[in-house]
């Protein structure tokens, strides 16, 4: 399964950035609002959290991530704190940041953290703020996305024009 530049259009629309404003162009890699290893391992983290089959998540994550943040500079900051908090908790348990980890211990970490159960929340604790800015970010980004959304059998997500036929049909098998 492969994420498109019509995904990443999608998603951003979803989040209510660029394309929602009728932006029809993908954002430019030239300027970017978070630096190079933030963007890294947000694409580390979506390794993890996204269904083991999806395809081109690097693109994906770094098109919809650097236009994200851009011109939101609080988010930006939360972002980078996240990922500074993360690369904390590699660097203790596995004596390296979180993007020089093998994909299991990528996960083996999320879960020492307890990032699966914890509430998202800004300005909580290391936890909370990686599973707002990072974890839960990048799932709502996916599954606000045609492929997401019918990898979970939602074929006809909010948003996206599917017509009468598209409700009316039971899910493929």
């Amino acid at each position: 399964m492969e994420l498109s530049r019509r995904d990443v259009l999608a998603a951003l629309s979803a989040a209510g950035v660029g394309a929602a404003a009728g932006c029809s162009v993908l954002p430019r890699r030239d300027s970017r609002p978070v630096g190079e290893h933030e963007v890294a391992t947000l694409v580390a983290v979506a390794e993890v959290v996204y269904p083991s089959d999806v395809e081109t998540v690097e693109g994906f994550v770094r098109d919809y991530s650097v236009e994200r943040v851009r011109g939101d500079d609080d988010y930006a900051e939360g972002v980078s704190v996240a990922v500074a908090d993360l690369d904390d908790y590699a660097t203790d348990w596995y004596d390296g940041e979180y993007v020089d980890l093998t994909r299991t211990q990528r996960e083996d970490l999320l879960d020492v953290m307890g990032v699966d159960t914890a509430d998202p929340d800004p300005n909580g604790l290391a936890m909370e703020r990686v599973r707002y800015y990072l974890v839960n970010e990048l799932l709502f980004a996916f599954y606000t996305t045609p492929t997401g959304a019918g990898l979970a059998g939602l074929e006809n997500p909010p948003g996206h024009p599917g017509g009468t036929q598209s409700y009316q049909r039971g899910p493929r098998r």
